[in-house]
């Protein structure tokens, strides 16, 4: 079922409109354990500019490199040790990538709750850590090329009605600074969606 990745193109823009285009798409993650993924149902833009909350915004260190490579790639970061998963976008050496949040889940589902441990599908992906956790994507995949196709990949859905699904805007969740931005992007009324689904300044987008 899966579908070719997604091309270089598709990231070379901006971060905001990048993060409302993948609502919808999918997330593939293939290991010797087989094949498992879903649609992307959540993500938040960090910007290269003018935005505090992004892990660039005090320039280049090691742990944020990959964010100032090419777009397209992944970059892979942990906090309160569990890992997250952001595509990079923009030309490189400008750094903005947009965290993807959470994805319904589609495919292999048992090997997903094997690796989550547990039964209820509502909360395999709902949230970057769990996500990370259920599709197996950790430090290893830090600068990983989304556009080979291969291992771990984005790409359009294979099972599309071509209808497009109705998007809310709303503020980032967790962000210490810049809190007010309407920089996550969510499909309205998905029960996969991460925390709360209206939040102070939120609104509908078509």
């Amino acid at each position: 079922m899966e579908s070719s990745a997604l091309g270089r193109e598709f990231y070379l823009r901006d971060p905001a409109v990048v993060a409302r285009d993948l609502l919808g798409k999918r997330l593939w993650r293939e290991t010797a354990a087989g094949l498992c993924g879903g649609r992307i149902v959540e993500a938040e833009a960090y910007l290269s500019a003018r935005d505090p909350a992004c892990h660039a915004s005090r320039g280049m260190t090691r742990r944020n490199s990959a964010m100032f490579g090419p777009p397209g790639h992944a970059y892979v970061y942990m906090i309160h040790h569990r890992w997250c998963f952001n595509a990079v976008t923009e030309p490189q050496g400008v750094p903005s990538a947009i965290l993807i949040r959470a994805i319904e889940p589609l495919d292999g589902l048992e090997l997903m709750q094997q690796r989550r441990r547990t039964d209820i599908v509502r909360d395999l992906a709902r949230g970057p850590a769990r996500l990370c956790e259920a599709l197996a994507i950790d430090r290893t995949h830090n600068g990983w090329d989304l556009t080979v196709g291969r291992e771990l990949w984005i790409a359009d859905d294979p099972q599309s009605s071509g209808v497009l699904p109705r998007i809310v805007r709303s503020a980032r969740i967790g962000v210490t600074s810049a809190h007010r931005r309407l920089l996550r992007f969510y499909v309205a009324n998905s029960p996969y969606v991460s925390g709360r689904t209206r939040q102070l300044g939120s609104r509908p987008r078509r």
